[in-house]
């Protein structure tokens, strides 16, 4: 199977909400805001962007929407059972889907290659990885 031909799945912890994603993210990143801390509890979140032809959603969703930093909107899509989020969608970029890479059944996609908000990573986080860093 070419790398354009890989299917990933991605569940909800509850099941209810999966996502089949096809073929690779344009890119995977780590996200250190104070927003995605507190939508993933941990310390930042990280997710891979999709085109929007290369997902398909299954299962209801709610969504949430705030403004960013820089004025724009980010929705959150997440299953209204257990709460889990499924998608973001960013107004500024209306053909792109990003998933958050702990909802996806394989651990198989690509390094993050993009890290941003590092004024906001908590100092004792490092990655082994490349990356462009923004602050």
């Amino acid at each position: 199977m070419k790398s354009g031909d890989t299917l990933r799945t991605a569940e909800c912890s509850c099941g209810q909400v999966s996502l089949s994603c096809k073929g690779d993210p344009q890119r995977t990143s780590i996200c250190h805001c104070f927003e995605c801390q507190k939508r993933t509890g941990s310390v930042f979140g990280v997710q891979a962007r999709f085109n929007k032809e290369q997902v398909i959603s299954n299962g209801e969703m709610n969504e949430y929407t705030r403004i960013t930093d820089s004025g724009n909107q980010v929705t959150y899509s997440f299953c209204p059972r257990c709460s889990t989020t499924m998608l973001l969608t960013l107004s500024a970029m209306p053909d792109i889907l990003v998933v958050p890479v702990g909802v996806f059944n394989r651990h198989d996609l690509p390094n993050p290659t993009f890290s941003i908000y590092e004024e906001r990573q908590h100092m004792w986080v490092k990655f082994d990885c490349q990356m462009e860093h923004y602050q």
